[in-house]
């Protein structure tokens, strides 16, 4: 299968060498998305703001993969505050919460910048891989 990437568009992303997402093998992966939005570059303050951003990020990255939320198969979470699990548990539920992904949690020492408070990376199944 041949490999196609993706990218936001994001100036970063050339200077650091990586996709928003790379699509192979009947998979999409997305890269850890943080919780810019990246039209206006612009990072909210709180991690609840940032988590819905990071999730329209993945959307938006999924729909141009044709995919979508519904085919996250593995979600991979990284906070840098233990006591923002319980402010971003309800973000991920209503995201996730009927599909369900395999997940995991890490309380990180710190992510690029101080500010960044939480950075979601995911891979989905491609709906036409499934046959």
């Amino acid at each position: 299968m041949e490999r196609r990437l993706i990218s936001t568009g994001s100036p970063f992303e050339k200077a650091a060498g990586y996709s928003r997402a790379v699509i192979q093998g009947g998979f999409v992966f997305v890269a850890g998305t943080t919780g810019y939005d990246y039209a206006t570059m612009v990072l909210p303050a709180g991690v609840e703001d940032q988590a819905r951003n990071c999730f329209k990020t993945i959307a938006a990255t999924l729909a141009e993969a044709d995919a979508s939320l519904n085919d996250v198969v593995r979600a991979t979470y990284y906070i840098t505050d233990a006591a923002d699990a319980e402010k971003v548990f309800p973000i991920f539920g209503q995201v996730f919460g009927e599909i369900r992904p395999a997940a995991t949690l890490v309380v990180v020492a710190g992510l690029l910048k101080p500010e960044i408070k939480v950075e979601i990376e995911v891979t989905a199944m491609v709906p036409a891989a499934r046959g």
